[in-house]
């Protein structure tokens, strides 16, 4: 069983940590940074190490970092990479993880598996042991669905995303007919309180994309006569 390293930062990470909590077993500690930030941090070592992180964190076999600011993300893979981590995930994007070379550079040097996702309900399997086993839990949705008379009786989580928003969309969804099931999933993902960005074709929107495909896909697996 893999242990996890979260890097909170305000609202952000948070139901990330108590959703892993509360469906796996992975074992998990975490870190909270300040909610405000300079919007330039010209040497991110010294800023750091202001922070008094645990060292734990990122001695963790999973790092996940919501640092949300370019100039931290080369820093924290430098640190998982001196503690012994085996992966890091960055959370928010490009944008907000700095230069695409010096995480390559980083990756590279402590053999580091690193990934950078806009939102992490788009992780998936990809090769790398420890991603893979979190991603056996948490990451893109997949889901098995039964029904009963031309609605949605039960729906069951075979990886949901890790804010917990498949399993408020597994929860509201029964009773609701086969036909709106698709349309259905993906409103109920908007409308949990995720914070994903809005406005936009991605964030909250490929959040509820990627949750309307997961149904279509557990609804093709049914039989004519389950449906």
């Amino acid at each position: 069983m893999i242990s996890i390293g979260v890097i909170t930062r305000g609202k952000y990470g948070k139901r990330l940590v108590e959703n892993i909590k509360k469906n796996s077993d992975f074992r998990i500690t975490s870190f909270e940074l300040p909610e405000s930030l300079p919007g330039f941090i010209e040497e991110p070592e010294d800023f750091v190490r202001t922070l008094n992180i645990d060292k734990n964190i990122f001695s963790s076999d999973l790092v996940i970092a919501y640092t949300l600011h370019p100039d931290l993300a080369g820093e924290i893979i430098r640190l998982a990479g001196e503690n012994g981590a085996h992966a890091v995930i960055i959370a928010g994007g490009a944008a907000r993880a700095g230069g695409v070379t010096e995480i390559s550079v980083q990756s590279q040097k402590y053999n580091l598996h690193v990934e950078v996702h806009e939102i992490c309900c788009e992780i998936e399997k990809c090769g790398d042991s420890v991603i893979d086993e979190f991603a056996s839990c948490f990451g893109k949705p997949e889901i098995k669905i039964t029904t009963e008379n031309g609605l949605i009786k039960n729906v069951e989580i075979i990886r949901g995303a890790p804010c917990g928003s498949t399993w408020h969309m597994a929860k509201a969804l029964p009773g609701t007919r086969i036909k709106d099931a698709p349309a259905r999933a993906g409103l109920l993902v908007q409308q949990y309180p995720c914070w994903a960005v809005r406005g936009n074709r991605g964030g909250i929107h490929k959040a509820a994309e990627l949750h309307k495909k997961a149904v279509e896909f557990a609804l093709s697996q049914l039989s004519k006569e389950e449906i």
